[in-house]
């Protein structure tokens, strides 16, 4: 199998390019990013501008697609910007390999996600869910963790401060709300992405908890 990786150099990216690098299944993937990636011989990393993707290139030529791409409105500078990184990156990307052939897409949405929610977050990321459903996909599953379990590149004291809430209280806090391992989800997106089942299937919270 041929995959793309998008968001590769995340927390969760990171973790579904290491899986997907030791996985014979894989046979070869395309992992654009902004910076240049360790070297690999199944691997071609290809830097680019996700404002201007180049939609002819041969390397959009895969069978599935994972997309881990996000950021926060705080890091993002605006709301506006926000959903460029969350809605419009994911949507242009899935686009381009369904014209290239692309049949499966798996992606890192979030718990809560619904186009209609008054959260701003929640709402972006359902709106990515109903348009992702709009493209045609053979394969399309939505994996929405709840707050993402381990060590970010950089600090984010509001989730910092969370984790370690609900890592005390945890064990009498219903399976949904509970911290979701970046290692479930990324062995969830992967598993998703090889089994390429028909259809759009929906992975929660409650089955990615740690």
């Amino acid at each position: 199998m041929k995959l793309l990786i998008v968001g590769a150099t995340g927390l969760v990216g990171r973790r579904v390019l290491q899986l997907a690098l030791a996985d014979p299944k894989i046979t070869s993937i395309i992992a654009p990013t902004r910076r240049a990636l360790l070297e690999h011989p199944k691997l071609i990393s290809p830097i680019v501008d996700f404002e201007q993707l180049p939609p002819h290139e041969t390397w959009w030529n895969v069978d599935a697609v994972i997309c881990t791409l996000g950021t926060t409105i705080k890091n993002s500078g605006s709301k506006a910007a926000f959903k460029r990184v969350d809605h419009d990156y994911p949507l242009m990307v899935a686009s381009v390999a369904h014209q290239h052939g692309a049949s499966t897409y798996a992606l890192n949405s979030a718990v809560g996600a619904n186009e209609n929610s008054k959260v701003f977050y929640n709402q972006v990321k359902g709106e990515l869910e109903r348009d992702l459903q709009a493209i045609g996909f053979n394969s399309l599953t939505l994996v929405q963790p709840g707050l993402i379990g381990g060590m970010r590149k950089e600090f984010r004291l509001g989730e910092r401060v969370l984790a370690i809430t609900l890592a005390f209280f945890g064990p009498i806090l219903p399976k949904r709300w509970r911290i979701s391992p970046a290692d479930n989800i990324a062995k969830a997106l992967l598993n998703s992405a090889i089994e390429s089942k028909s259809g759009c299937h929906c992975i929660g919270s409650e089955q990615l908890a740690g």
